[in-house]
């Protein structure tokens, strides 16, 4: 059987006789692609889990009030985007900072040999996209790695288009300062 385009899955999450059904088909729907947004802006996956399972059930809360003026999947990566964002906000303030990938890793890789090996280089993205501000971070994320057109990062992130192209931008030039930075000192 094939999966229900989101108009089928709205169909039936509306009819309280099949709402349960409805939302678990969603779920099975956007589950991998909320969780592959929510790991690359939170490292722990434990810690993603959580995240994943609160926007589900934000998502679940917040069904009836859908008003379909943003795609169903924009709508759901926003709930997801705001959930990062909160988690990594009061983590922040208890000062649960995680430590991403320990800096000598990529020393001891270096010291292998000449030129950077794919596997160094991924880790330095990851390194640099690390140290952006949370937001710069989750624009990143969602234009590079997710592809999405500013168009949908502005109905997800309720930011104007241009302020998104600016964050780009900034987030850009930040990666490419930390890896130049980081090939001088090797």
């Amino acid at each position: 059987m094939a999966s229900p385009n989101d108009a089928e899955l709205l169909q039936l999450i509306a009819d309280p006789t099949t709402r349960e059904q409805g939302f678990r088909l969603l779920m099975q729907q956007y589950q991998r692609r909320v969780y592959g947004l929510v790991r690359k802006m939170v490292s722990d996956h434990d810690d993603a889990d959580d995240i994943m399972q609160e926007t589900f059930i934000k998502i679940w809360q917040g069904l009836e009030h859908y008003r379909g003026d943003a795609q169903l999947f924009t709508w759901i990566y926003r709930i997801a985007s705001n959930e990062c964002l909160s988690f990594i906000a009061r983590k922040k303030r208890k000062g649960h900072v995680p430590l991403e990938a320990a800096p000598e890793a990529a020393e001891t890789a270096a010291a292998r040999g000449p030129g950077p090996s794919g596997e160094e280089v991924s880790l330095r993205l990851q390194q640099a996209v690390d140290l952006l501000p949370e937001k710069q971070k989750l624009v990143f994320h969602l234009r590079y790695f997710d592809e999405l057109t500013y168009e949908q990062m502005a109905e997800i992130t309720g930011t104007s288009e241009g302020a998104l192209k600016a964050s780009y931008h900034h987030a850009v030039r930040k990666i490419e300062d930390f890896i130049n930075r980081s090939e001088t000192s090797l």
